[in-house]
């Protein structure tokens, strides 16, 4: 079976078409083609994602993405068994752009369409690694599963009892995970997306600590090179120890998450700081303490109720998706916890992230997710009735 997929839930316009033989066990997937345009400078000057823009991206790009992907795949349309589309969630005008698109193949190409859940896309995401062939196992010993969905629009923790049997076991009340590190580089006026640029800063400030760390143990006499010290805004000394941010819900008896306090509390803290001296974010080691205070406090939160969630659910497998699953803090502490959760509680949980080519928005896992809706025979009857959902659930 052939699937061409079709994503354009935000500011990405992307297609791709996979081949793919079923085996008894699993399900071997071949990707012909895997196309991405991203819209990122053009939405750089905007701190964010303007919606009506990424329509219009959208609309001029889908032609040529297409016809670079089929290119790509040296392949004609006429022989697509299926089209997968996004339907949502995500930024409404952007989703239908993609709907319309997969409407005018259907109806011109005579080829069936199923819509697909964007989560559900970054779930399968973890699948395909290098080269151009995979498999997905569909033997049933590596369930139950627990997704960790993060990202600019979402967080959310997702038992997954089977394929396409999900419940959904917590989310963000307010903010996702990703528009927390987004509106935080905002506020410290680092460019757009503000994810990658808070990481580079806080990896920065733990080498720094690091350096300092190994130094007084080696040679005190020259700690004071590599000390953590800086100057207080006023002139006076300040540890990075002092700047404590909270961790949101973080002991709460359910699996919610809460990121609005946190971003308000970094809103508050520069603030303070810039009363003292208006040009306090100036200083680099500053931007790096608060980096770095940030991102712990929001690894710190995801992870602590995901290894929750794993100890009471039994899980067997994690799946760790969406574009905050690139965040190599996170990668690193949430397989440092696994391993401790391996030896304490004998639970043998397997953890798996995306290749970082597929943490963010693509069609390769739209195609992944599409071919088993097309499986089951999910084939929506009347195209007309396909719509899109931005606050599509699991």
């Amino acid at each position: 079976m052939r699937i061409l997929a079709i994503e354009t839930s935000c500011d990405e316009t992307a297609i791709a078409i996979v081949e793919v033989k079923r085996l008894s066990k699993s399900d071997t997937f071949k990707i012909l083609a895997n196309n991405v345009n991203s819209q990122i400078e053009i939405h750089k000057e905007y701190g964010g994602v303007f919606p009506a823009m990424a329509k219009r991206e959208h609309i001029k790009n889908l032609p040529l993405v297409l016809e670079k992907t089929l290119k790509d795949a040296k392949i004609k349309i006429e022989k697509i068994d299926a089209i997968a589309v996004t339907t949502g969630p995500g930024l409404e005008p952007a989703l239908w752009t993609g709907i319309v698109f997969a409407k005018e193949l259907s109806l011109k190409y005579n080829i069936p369409i199923v819509p697909v859940n964007h989560m559900e896309g970054h779930i399968f995401s973890i699948f395909p690694k290098k080269g151009k062939t995979f498999k997905v196992d569909t033997n049933e010993k590596i369930f139950p599963m627990l997704s960790l969905l993060v990202s600019g629009g979402h967080t959310e923790l997702i038992l997954v009892k089977n394929w396409h049997k999900y419940k959904k076991l917590g989310q963000t009340r307010d903010d996702a995970s990703g528009e927390a590190f987004d509106k935080v580089a905002r506020m410290m006026s680092l460019p757009y997306p503000g994810g990658p640029e808070i990481s580079r800063l806080a990896n920065e400030e733990r080498s720094r600590v690091l350096s300092g760390s190994i130094a007084q143990a080696v040679e005190p006499s020259i700690s004071k090179k590599f000390s953590r010290i800086l100057l207080r805004a006023d002139g006076k000394n300040m540890t990075s120890d002092e700047i404590i941010l909270p961790r949101p819900m973080i002991y709460s008896k359910d699996y919610d998450f809460s990121f609005s306090g946190l971003k308000t509390a970094v809103l508050y803290l520069i603030r303070d700081l810039k009363e003292k001296n208006p040009n306090v974010l100036e200083n680099i080691n500053i931007k790096q303490k608060i980096a770095k205070e940030f991102e712990d406090a929001v690894v710190e939160t995801l992870v602590h109720k995901t290894i929750k969630a794993i100890k009471q659910y039994k899980i067997k497998t994690l799946i760790v998706g969406g574009g905050v699953s690139a965040n190599t803090y996170l990668q690193e502490q949430m397989n440092k916890e696994i391993k401790k959760l391996r030896k304490s509680d004998f639970l043998n949980t397997k953890v798996h992230f995306p290749v970082r080519a597929l943490t963010g928005d693509n069609a390769l896992m739209i195609a992944i997710a599409g071919y088993y809706q097309a499986k089951n025979k999910k084939f929506v009857k009347n195209i007309n009735k396909i719509k899109a959902e931005g606050n599509l659930s699991l």
